[in-house]
């Protein structure tokens, strides 16, 4: 098995999608301090992060909007998750660095929105859908980090929404290059389609 065992080229269409820029947003995952410095397969924290702001900067270009949403707690933790679960990710007691929820430096220009959830998903609890329809927005292309966590729970939910779902597979990347390539092949395709950094485009 190759060290990084990432989609093929024929496993993934690789034509270009033409996407309406009137009707389109941007979605970027937990691109935070505490997240990117994670060790990740098949693609680096930093690898995703240059990856998302060529994407972004093509955004910017037509006018759609790009939401960077990043996942934050309260000082004491209350508003976190507490549900017992048999895997947790971090222990309970754990402190968080002061700048672990802040945007990677870089990321983040004067125009784009900022939305911050409590959870994996970014609909729940958040403004991002409101934001999203009264912008008229139809098509979400979403990237982040990571793959099987932050970025499958928020395209389920954009999906049970209504919304087009495009997952861009190299500008996401997750724990490992299994967990990974199974959501590409096996998830992400009932929810929408499927396709690299380099395939965008907008349109107007």
């Amino acid at each position: 098995m190759l060290p990084c065992p990432h989609l093929n080229a024929h496993d993934k269409d690789t034509s270009m999608l033409s996407l309406p820029s009137a009707q389109t947003a941007l979605v970027l995952i937990d691109l935070q301090n505490g997240i990117v410095s994670l060790p990740t397969a098949p693609y680096s924290g930093q690898t995703v992060v240059e990856r998302s702001k060529k994407l972004a900067h093509h955004f910017r270009e037509y006018g759609s909007p790009i939401f960077l949403v990043n996942v934050a707690f309260a000082s004491d933790g209350a508003d976190a998750l507490q549900a017992p679960v048999d895997r947790p990710l971090t222990s309970s007691d754990e402190a968080l660095p002061s700048d672990w929820s802040e945007l990677v430096d870089g990321l983040a220009e004067p125009t784009d929105l900022r939305i911050t959830k409590h959870q994996w998903g970014a609909f729940f609890g958040t403004e991002l859908d409101l934001q999203l329809r009264r912008r008229g927005i139809t098509t979400l292309v979403i990237g982040g980090i990571a793959t099987n966590f932050g970025v499958e729970s928020t395209a389920r939910a954009a999906h049970e929404h209504g919304y087009n779902v495009v997952l861009v597979e190299d500008a996401t990347t997750s724990l490992s290059p299994e967990m990974h390539r199974f959501a590409y092949e096996s998830i992400f395709p009932a929810l929408g389609r499927t396709t690299t950094s380099d395939t965008i485009t907008l349109t107007t």
